[in-house]
């Protein structure tokens, strides 16, 4: 086919105004407590055969598109987690991404083959495309609910590793090879093809950190483009060496994220709105590949019925069996089970068996597309509800807020944004009064719309939003005092017990 200009300007305008659509329509999930995917996809299916009728069923194409934005997804995660936050959950996270997706699988296989009556392959398939949670769904949703840093770092954790083991399992399911191998030998292909991906990732995040501390690029914008682009490297030099090349992206991420790098914040507010991109740009196509009309009642039943086994079984079995390396307090772990949430991932993994031309692939990328939007709706809204009930939320929490590091003169201090919430205990403590550790200060102090600088006399109220400067290498003792005199007022101790931070 060739393209001219005129179908050039026709490309540029639906695309922009697609694309204009989908960022507002962010605001709209994010205030229903929505994955903005279900927007997305929602908009793919608009834009498809039975509505407007783009055509779009290269199930290859797809594929390729879907692993390329997953990659970036994936790096946009790993460049805003926090090592010294995950650290104290990476056996869990890495736990909850093998043999917890090992145990999902297997759950959610047998239920399928004896009470959903599904062919063994497709029940297997159905397993593991089902059980890995979603990069995009949980990096969005959970960063806005008030969680123990651990739930929530073991949980991003979980979400950044488990891509990596069940793609290879589903590509091997799909081209029939794990029929030609023992079970046993398939899952040392899973490991080392995950040990090498990690490997890789670890490679490219040093190495390209290294480099970045030591050439200075002539101009700052170049400086987010350059750590994106070696993270990626990560990923392609993992893909050629039959590794993992999602588990290689996000461990370069990683370690590019919590490396000491010039231009650390504009190079994450890049990454997020390529991410962005990305998220649209995904959800789109896979809603422009399904063909509403294929769905039935008989689809639709079976999604629900798998959901529930996914939900109510597959995951907490999982959840439960991931803590025996690492035990936590059951509230969390039942937030947990009940926040494994399953975004695009799924949906992707349907288009492997779906371009390989399995017999009744069709059949379950409908089947999962249906059960994802089902219990996205479900799950995503009431995870604020369900962390009150469990008694895991937390209050008046410190977010945080990246420093500008210029590349000759960097400055190793962080921006905490601290809101008071209607029930702290720091109404009426005054400045002065909080002891924050040296070289830390209340920097600005937002009431009623309007900003003020504080004195050590200055009272704190309800509603006010304050702006902590604090050195790096005393935040996390920052935080903590924030969070110890918000419950006990202005005679808290200085450090409680409770209050030391993992690790």
């Amino acid at each position: 086919m060739t393209i001219d200009v005129q179908m050039l300007n026709e490309f540029v305008l639906v695309g922009s105004a697609v694309l204009l659509l989908a960022i507002l329509a962010v605001r709209l999930s994010s205030r229903a407590g929505l994955p903005s995917l279900l927007v997305y996809l929602l908009m793919g299916v608009l834009l498809g055969e039975s509505f407007i009728g783009v055509p779009f069923e290269d199930a290859m194409l797809a594929q390729v598109i879907s692993f390329g934005a997953l990659a970036i997804i994936l790096a946009e995660g790993g460049l805003t987690t926090s090592w010294r936050e995950t650290r104290p959950v990476l056996r869990l996270g890495l736990s909850l991404a093998t043999v917890g997706t090992l145990v999902s699988i297997t759950v959610v296989a047998v239920g399928a083959h004896y009470v959903l009556g599904l062919p063994w392959e497709l029940a297997v398939l159905l397993g593991a495309v089902c059980s890995p949670t979603d990069a995009a769904a949980v990096f969005s949703v959970l960063r806005v609910v008030p969680l123990p840093r651990r739930v929530t770092s073991a949980l991003e954790a979980e979400s950044g590793f488990n891509d990596a083991p069940t793609v290879v399992l589903v590509t091997l399911i799909s081209t029939g090879a794990v029929g030609d191998h023992h079970p046993g030998v398939v899952g040392l292909i899973v490991l080392g093809q995950l040990a090498l991906g990690i490997g890789v990732g670890l490679a490219a995040g040093f190495g390209g950190a290294w480099l970045m501390r030591r050439v200075a690029l002539p101009t700052a914008g170049l400086y987010p483009l350059a750590v994106l682009s070696i993270a990626l490297l990560g990923y392609g030099s993992a893909a050629v060496l039959e590794g993992s090349g999602f588990a290689a992206v996000y461990v370069a991420a990683l370690v590019l994220g919590n490396s000491e790098l010039p231009h650390r914040a504009a190079t994450r507010s890049f990454a997020e709105g390529v991410a962005w991109l990305s998220q649209i740009g995904l959800f789109v196509v896979l809603g422009l590949l399904l063909s509403p009309g294929t769905i039935t009642l008989e689809t639709v039943g079976l999604a629900l019925a798998a959901g529930l086994l996914l939900t109510l079984v597959a995951r907490p079995v999982s959840v439960a069996v991931s803590a025996l390396l690492q035990p936590m307090p059951w509230r969390e772990l039942s937030f947990m089970s009940w926040a494994g949430l399953r975004g695009a991932v799924p949906i992707v993994l349907t288009t492997i068996p779906l371009s390989q031309g399995v017999e009744g692939a069709e059949r379950l990328f409908d089947l999962v597309f249906v059960m994802v939007v089902v219990f996205t709706v479900v799950t995503a809204p009431s995870l604020p509800l369900v962390a009150r009930l469990l008694r895991v939320a937390r209050r008046s929490e410190p977010r945080d807020l990246e420093v500008e590091t210029a590349p000759l003169e960097r400055i190793a201090a962080d921006l905490l944004q601290v809101t008071i919430s209607p029930v702290s205990r720091l109404h009426g403590v005054e400045v002065g009064e909080l002891r924050l550790p040296p070289g830390a200060s209340v920097s600005l102090v937002v009431r009623d719309g309007a900003s003020l600088v504080p004195q050590g006399s200055t009272s704190l109220r309800h509603g006010d939003e304050l702006l902590v400067v604090t050195p790096r290498k005393v935040r996390e003792r920052t935080e903590a005092r924030l969070r110890q005199v918000s419950r006990g007022g202005r005679l808290a101790q200085w450090l409680q017990d409770d209050e030391r931070p993992e690790g």
